[in-house]
């Protein structure tokens, strides 16, 4: 196939927005003008010589101009695109969802003038010569112009039609679009997409009643994946209707920009389909899972993670397998049940993991039952919590794998047999010469003014750090606690008539507890900060608890109570801390919150110190 610009191809193009597959559809080849990318796309004006359209190429083509293949001045032949109209600039633009690199970089501008054979005479664009002579198009070879002759899958087949199925029916009739191809823009589109993923119903609650919700993950030809949710009348219609591994036509929904913190696939955009959106599935398309990838990360580098919005993937060795218990779930009241694994990996540090309600007691007592084999277990999508340094929580969407087949699973397995299960392991979190359960002071070490001088900090998320420090100041006369529900610890108002109502126990209690919530100021050599201080780590620094400050306030009187206070002052502490952004009118600052306490163990801060100064000399050393 001739390397060639395609004559008239963005005609081509205009004409026809919706292209068809049939083979008698033109050959389009265009050159790319000045490529640039936009986030992790790129745009271009795609040129044929006479005509320039404003293009795209979706993300999925993004590799094939970092490796080299798409060049500015190259060559491209699309494959697949959708024309979308822009109304407030009243233009066409093109969205390359499949092409292939034709030629790299041309020296220049493709310009399409005409030669007359035989007469020496160019002829510009849009000159006419009224003889019969022929032509050839001047500076690179093209193929004769094709008949442009667009026929839907209906009038190529018709007699076709009236035997097949619904859904066979709308993928003659209606051009399936690929998902790296749609956007918020669109109109009218249908999807052909396999169900990779299908989370549980769950139920809500806020200011407009309750609810219930469930999300999808969708994977077409391509491997391109959306995350697609469903609310209330939707949920309820669909839910039995999506089952996992079957191929489905998908129309009628909308998009939007993904919320990072829930998406849990690699899509700018997230689907969401209503009561009115059609779903039909395929039935000549075999039901199969595809093989689900993992991006594992070691559990030594979990730390940043902490209550971030990403998901992780982790793999591990089996140490422990809990019993079941069941804990209330503070939203709604509900008894669900719970089970803890841990799971150690080549970095020599172990994580916990907590299972929920179907993974505890079916996945859970699967892995309690083989627990003494030690098993590799891999996990997909869990969330990064702090308990106890740092902890793993499943999901309803999460995916487990016991000993799975593949080289992560069978290179972990070989290091824990021939060395792995003799090594003292530790916590992540933990000290490795603590090992008591108290959180890490070690990990991330800083001073303030590292802090408070860099205020991009916490931008993207949350920034953990620990720091030592003194309690400079705590101001007497701030809100320094809130009233809290004894059963949830959610704040709770006083009822009609008497006692306290919880909105998140839906009920009256005659009692309710004091939890602090306050900020102190503290300091060390570099300078000081305000940090925000609840109720936990605040018991630990005040060295009483907010209802027995609350009666040294109210029956000894305010200069006690101030006494208590300046009694936690110059105490030094070891602080974990996160570091966040928020705006308040239209000014960003940054926020600084006490996420774990810890007083001072002396023997293990020298031996801190020690490390800390045998890396300072061996880095001169180096320098030197």
């Amino acid at each position: 196939m001739a390397k060639t610009v395609s004559p008239n191809s963005v005609s081509v193009i205009l004409a026809n927005p919706c292209p068809d597959s049939s083979s008698d559809f033109p050959e389009i080849v265009v050159q790319v003008l000045d490529l640039k990318a936009t986030g992790n796309k790129y745009m271009f004006m795609a040129s044929d010589g006479k005509m320039k359209v404003r293009a795209l190429l979706q993300s999925t083509l993004a590799s094939e101009v970092t490796s080299g293949k798409i060049q500015n001045l190259g060559l491209i032949r699309v494959l697949d695109y959708t024309l979308n109209d822009i109304p407030t600039k009243n233009e066409k633009f093109l969205i390359v969802s499949k092409c292939d690199a034709v030629s790299p970089a041309l020296e220049a501008e493709y310009k399409d003038e005409v030669k007359v054979e035989g007469s020496g005479t160019d002829l510009k664009p849009n000159q006419v010569m009224d003889v019969d002579v022929k032509t050839e198009y001047a500076g690179i070879a093209l193929k004769p112009k094709q008949e442009v002759m667009a026929k839907s899958a209906a009038q190529i087949v018709p007699d076709q039609r009236g035997n097949m199925a619904p859904a066979a029916r709308m993928s003659m009739t209606r051009r399936v679009h690929p998902l790296a191809s749609l956007n918020p823009y669109q109109g009218n589109w249908t999807i052909k997409v396999r169900v990779t993923g299908k989370g549980n119903m769950r139920t809500y609650r806020n200011a407009r009643g309750e609810g219930c919700v469930f999300n999808v993950e969708l994977t077409d030809e391509d491997g391109t994946q959306i995350q697609a949710t469903m609310f209330n009348d939707a949920a309820k219609k669909f839910f039995d209707t999506f089952q996992m591994g079957k191929v489905y036509f998908i129309s009628k929904g909308t998009l939007k920009l993904a919320n990072k913190q829930f998406k849990t696939v690699e899509n700018d955009y997230e689907m969401t389909l209503n009561e009115n959106s059609e779903v039909e599935e395929d039935n000549n398309e075999a039901t199969f899972l595809p093989e689900t990838k993992f991006s594992f990360t070691p559990i030594d580098e979990l730390g940043p993670y902490v209550n971030g919005r990403e998901l992780v993937d982790v793999i591990g060795v089996v140490q422990s397998v809990s019993p079941t218990v069941s804990i209330r779930r503070k939203s709604n009241n509900e008894t669900i049940p719970k089970r803890d694994i841990v799971i150690a990996d080549e970095t020599k540090k172990t994580v916990v993991v907590s299972l929920w309600n179907d993974l505890a007691t079916s996945f859970g007592q699967e892995l309690l039952d083989m627990a003494n084999k030690s098993p590799v277990v891999a996990m997909k999508s869990l969330k990064v919590g702090e308990f106890q340094g740092v902890s793993l929580s499943a999901l309803s969407k999460s995916i487990m794998v016991v000993d799975p087949d593949m080289p992560e699973a069978k290179k972990l397995r070989f290091w824990y047999d021939s060395e792995g299960k003799d090594t003292s392991l530790a916590a992540i979190g933990q000290s490795p010469s603590n090992r008591n359960g108290a959180r890490s002071m070690y990990s991330d070490r800083v001073s303030l003014s590292h802090i408070t001088s860099n205020p991009s900090l916490g931008e993207d998320k949350p920034a953990y750090f620990s720091i030592k420090a003194y309690i400079s100041a705590i101001k007497p006369d701030q809100a320094m606690w809130y009233r809290a529900c004894k059963t949830c610890s959610k704040k709770v108002t006083e009822a009609v008539g008497s006692g306290y109502w919880c909105e998140g126990c839906q009920k009256n209690e005659d009692v309710c507890s004091l939890r602090y919530i306050m900020a102190v100021k503290v300091s060390d050599a570099s300078g000081e900060a305000f940090i925000s201080v609840f109720n936990d780590q605040a018991d630990k620094m005040i060295g009483c608890t907010a209802d027995e400050l609350n009666e040294i306030k109210l029956h000894d009187g305010e200069a006690s109570y101030q006494k208590k206070l300046k009694e936690a002052t110059w105490v030094p502490h070891l602080f974990r801390v996160s570091v966040t952004t928020n705006e308040y009118n239209n000014e960003k600052r940054q926020r600084i919150t006490a996420r774990a306490v810890a007083p001072i163990d002396y023997a293990t801060e020298s031996k801190y110190l020690v490390e800390d100064m045998t890396k300072i000399k061996l880095s001169k050393n180096l320098l030197n």
